[in-house]
C-alpha cells in the first residue's frame, strides 16, 4: 500500500452521491488542504457547505479549477465538454483532471483536446452507486471493496495516473486499469443495458391498466422491486449515458434479443432442455459474482431499515 496521497486544493464539479461520497473521505483522511465545491444550484451550494463537503463553493467551473491541482468532474457525461472548455484555461500546469463517468472513450473525447499539453487527464470511474442523488446522499463507506477503473491514454503521466489510483485506493476502492473502448464495452452489459432493461420493464407495468398496475405495486416480488430501484437513479445521468455510449449499447442489446428470442423459441415450443440449461448456466455467473463479493450493494449504514 502506498502512502495516501494529498492534494493542495481540490475541485469537486457536481457534489451528487459520488462526489459528496468523496469529499467525505477527503475530509475524513486529511488528502486535501481545500476542497472547493461547484455545482448550479444554489440549494445544492447550501447543502455542500450544511454538511461541511467543501470549504467553499461555487456556480463557475472555472472558478473552482483556478489553482486546483486536482478537478474531479462529477456531472452526468454530456456536461463534460462544455466544463472542459471553461476549465482549460485556468488550469495550472501539472494539474490533474479526472471524473467519475460511466462512460469512458466519449469522456476522453470531450475533456481532452480542451486540456493544455501540461495538465494530465486520467479518467476514472468508480463502480459503486445507489439509486439516491445529491450531496445528502453520500457516505464515506460507498466505494468499500468497490472496483474504480482507470482509463488514461497512452503516454499519460504515469505519476499523475498512481495518484488517482492512490486516491481511490484510499476510499477503500480496489483498482483496475484498461483502455477506454474496452471499458465501454464491458459496462455496456454489466450496467447500461440492465439499467435500460429496468427502465423498460417498470415502464411497461405502468402502463398497465389500472387495476393490474395497482396490483403489480401491491404484490411486487423481489425482482420487481429491485427493477424499480435501478429505474429510480438519475434520469439525466442515464440519458447521456445511453447516448454517450450508444454503439456499444446497441450492440449488446442485439445480443441480448437473439437471446431472448431463443428463449421465446422454447418456450413456445416446450422445450423444458433448452430452459434448464440457461438458467443452469446463469447460476453459475451469480456464484461467481457472489465468490467476488460483489452482490451486496453499497448501503450507507446510517440508513435504518433494509
Amino acid at each position: 500500500m502506498t502512502d495516501k496521497p494529498h492534494f493542495k486544493r481540490i475541485a469537486l464539479i457536481g457534489v451528487g452521491l459520488i462526489g459528496s461520497s468523496l469529499a467525505r473521505v477527503v475530509r475524513r483522511d486529511g488528502l486535501a488542504d481545500e476542497i472547493v465545491g461547484c455545482a448550479r444550484r444554489q440549494e445544492t451550494r447550501d447543502a455542500i457547505l450544511r454538511l461541511d463537503l467543501a470549504d467553499s463553493v461555487t456556480e463557475d467551473a472555472a472558478e473552482a479549477a483556478t489553482g486546483a491541482d486536482l478537478v474531479i468532474l462529477c456531472t452526468p457525461v454530456g456536461a463534460y465538454e462544455t466544463l472542459a472548455r471553461a476549465i482549460g484555461p485556468v488550469l495550472s500546469p501539472g494539474a490533474i483532471v479526472s471524473d467519475v463517468g460511466s462512460v469512458k472513450n466519449s469522456a476522453i473525447e470531450a475533456i481532452a483536446p480542451h486540456l493544455p499539453d501540461n495538465v494530465h487527464l486520467v479518467p476514472a470511474h468508480p463502480i459503486a452507486g445507489t439509486e439516491n442523488s445529491g450531496p445528502e446522499s453520500g457516505f464515506e463507506t460507498l466505494f468499500v471493496d468497490r472496483w474504480t477503473i482507470l482509463t488514461p491514454e497512452d503516454g499519460t503521466d504515469a505519476a499523475a495516473v498512481e495518484k488517482i489510483a492512490a486516491l481511490w485506493r484510499q476510499t477503500g476502492s480496489m483498482i483496475e486499469t484498461m483502455d477506454a473502448e474496452h471499458h465501454d464495452r464491458v459496462l455496456a452489459i454489466t450496467s447500461h443495458v440492465p439499467h435500460l432493461i429496468a427502465y423498460t420493464i417498470v415502464g411497461t407495468a405502468t402502463d398497465l391498466e389500472e387495476r393490474i398496475r395497482s396490483e403489480v405495486i401491491k404484490f411486487a416480488a423481489s425482482g420487481f422491486r429491485d427493477f424499480t430501484r435501478i429505474a429510480a437513479s438519475d434520469p439525466v445521468m442515464w440519458r447521456d449515458i445511453f447516448l454517450t455510449n450508444k454503439d456499444a449499447v446497441l450492440e449488446m442489446l442485439g445480443r441480448l434479443n437473439e437471446d431472448l428470442s431463443g428463449l421465446q423459441r422454447a418456450i413456445r415450443d416446450g422445450d423444458g432442455e433448452s430452459l434448464q440449461s440457461a438458467f443452469a448456466r446463469t447460476r453459475e455467473i451469480r456464484r461467481s459474482v457472489v465468490e467476488a463479493g460483489q452482490h451486496i450493494p453499497p448501503r450507507n449504514p446510517g440508513d435504518a431499515g433494509s
